[in-house]
């Protein structure tokens, strides 16, 4: 007998769209074990919450007894996914995307049940394409359906460039259901095209036409979609203090659509929560118990509750962090180099950025000057949540 509540979760919880959602409830009632497919490429070497929340749609689909067949896109990565994006995307190198994978088998097993889940490098088939085998991939769509798509829309109306190759992306993504006789296709609601090009795709191949469950966007810490590319995103390997603060930033109309998208709470808890704020709770109250349940999920509720402790007394009492790194210096340096070299930030310029607009404390006392003397024994703060002590070492 189908879990109907399970059902209804994995068609209605955070999903943005489904096509065609009749098709999938009833297989989904049927008893029939479903191939759902998911593609990440990895474009960076953290899968942040964003894109957790889909990995977490698939561990409801595999709960019900689906095989997850997860596409790892060593080959797609070298392409770049345009989807949302309004410049042309980088193409990454071979050791870039070597590098940015070396831990996501390790980083997904945080989510899904890792040992079953038919894991596949795309590079396995698109690598292995003729250009006449190509060719017939390109003849699926028009160039007038892809001048179409929204960004390349924006981006042609303004004069930018787009290139033929990032129109190829969705064929290749299409291609992959095609490969793996996908019978879903779950992805961020960003995704929508390239996972109905799968649907074109695998029609003119002969297969029956996959599925699309997409999910909703997470804004990230500036209120922006979470995304790699513009460092606002709070990832699953974040340290337990690290994701803690992160969540305390996300401005307060987010907070229930994060317990609703990134926790197990149920329809129940949420109301009661949208319930307290309604009525005048604190909003930093429920980001705590917001920051700790998520931190439990990815960590533990040990962790979490330290991580919360932690914040209280950096943040609430004005105290030190219990635990800070050390920065050793062998002479006296410039504050601007200290800030570099100790990685609070990426160069010297976001350093002097910083410093300008007031956001680096040397012991208790705002520093305006890049040139500041550091020669050890000081307490530096970073933004809001970098501490460290230099420490004088010959």
């Amino acid at each position: 007998m189908a879990d109907e509540q399970k059902i209804k979760e994995i068609l209605e919880r955070g999903v943005e769209d489904v096509i065609v959602k009749e098709h999938l409830e009833a297989a989904l009632r049927s008893g029939k074990k479903l191939r759902v497919k998911f593609g990440i490429d990895p474009t960076g070497p953290k899968i942040h919450l964003g894109r957790a929340i889909p990995l977490r749609k698939l561990r409801a689909f595999q709960e019900l007894g689906h095989t997850i067949v997860l596409i790892i896109g060593d080959f797609t990565a070298t392409i770049g996914d345009p989807s949302d994006k309004l410049s042309k995307r980088p193409m990454l190198t071979e050791q870039q995307i070597g590098e940015n994978m070396r831990t996501y088998e390790q980083q997904l097993g945080k989510i899904l049940d890792i040992k079953h889940v038919e894991i596949r490098y795309n590079s396995e088939w698109l690598g292995k394409l003729t250009f006449r085998e190509g060719a017939q991939l390109a003849d699926s769509f028009s160039l007038q359906q892809m001048a179409a798509r929204r960004n390349f829309k924006e981006r042609i109306d303004k004069g930018e460039e787009v290139s033929m190759r990032e129109m190829l992306y969705p064929l290749m993504q299409g291609y992959d259901s095609v490969a793996v006789h996908a019978d879903v296709e779950v992805g961020g609601f960003d995704q929508l095209f390239n996972i109905k090009a799968g649907r074109v795709i695998q029609k003119q191949y002969g297969q029956p036409e996959q599925d699309v469950l997409t999910t909703q966007m997470l804004e990230g810490t500036d209120g922006r979609k979470m995304s790699t590319s513009w460092g606002n995103v709070i990832t699953i390997v974040d340290e337990p203090s690290d994701m803690f603060g992160k969540i305390m930033a996300i401005k307060d109309e987010l907070i229930l659509k994060y317990f609703w998208l990134c926790t197990d709470v149920s329809q129940d808890e949420l109301d009661a929560y949208e319930k307290r704020i309604e009525k005048g709770a604190n909003p930093r109250d429920i980001k705590m118990e917001l920051g700790k349940m998520i931190v439990t999920l990815y960590h533990s509720e040990k962790e979490a509750t330290e991580a919360a402790r932690e914040f209280e007394k950096v943040f609430s009492k004005k105290e030190l962090p219990s635990e800070m790194e050390e920065f050793v210096v062998a002479s006296p340096m410039a504050l601007k180099e200290v800030l570099v070299k100790s990685g609070a930030v990426a160069s010297v310029s976001a350093a002097k950025q910083l410093i300008e607009g007031g956001g680096v404390k040397v012991g208790n006392d705002v520093q305006s000057d890049w040139n500041a003397e550091i020669k050890g024994g000081e307490i530096i703060q970073a933004g809001k949540r970098k501490f460290f002590k230099v420490v004088r070492r010959s």
